[in-house]
């Protein structure tokens, strides 16, 4: 099977701290492969943007989400459920990229089908370390379905 390469991979980052927003930003830019990263603050503007609508109505569709859960307006908790139960979103792999480590917090996730969970490591060094690990795993391990 040929796999098919995109010229950049369209990344969505749902997180409302705009200094983890910062750090993700420079660990894609320092990243092996060609990404765009588009970033909303809250989960009401997630789901906007995932449904191309109002001032999203010609955002790019994402290859993958990461998904932070404590957000403003709509949780994570309820974008996770809400992309998995529509047929033209639940394709798109997510990634739970939040600080709790609180086991109901993976376990819901895991139940609402989140692709991954990680913890966001405090550690700034790690943290990009860990940006730039799943943008590894997704652009070059992993085969997505089509957009």
């Amino acid at each position: 099977m040929n796999r098919t390469i995109p010229d950049a991979f369209d990344i969505l980052l749902v997180e409302d701290n705009p200094g983890d927003a910062r750090l993700a930003q420079e660990a894609l830019k320092e990243g092996r492969f060609p990404t765009r990263l588009d970033v909303v603050v809250d989960g009401v503007e997630a789901m906007s943007f995932l449904r191309q609508e109002g001032e999203y109505a010609s955002a790019r569709r994402p290859h993958l989400v990461l998904l932070d859960l404590n957000l403003p307006r709509k949780d994570g908790r309820q974008v996770l459920k809400e992309m998995k139960s529509d047929p033209g979103l639940c394709r798109i792999p997510v990634v739970v990229l939040t600080t709790s480590q609180a086991e109901q917090d993976v376990v819901h996730s895991y139940e609402l089908h989140a692709n991954c969970y990680i913890t966001k490591p405090v550690d700034l060094d790690r943290f990009i370390d860990v940006v730039q690990s799943i943008e590894e795993y997704w652009c070059s391990i992993v085969t997505l379905p089509p957009r």
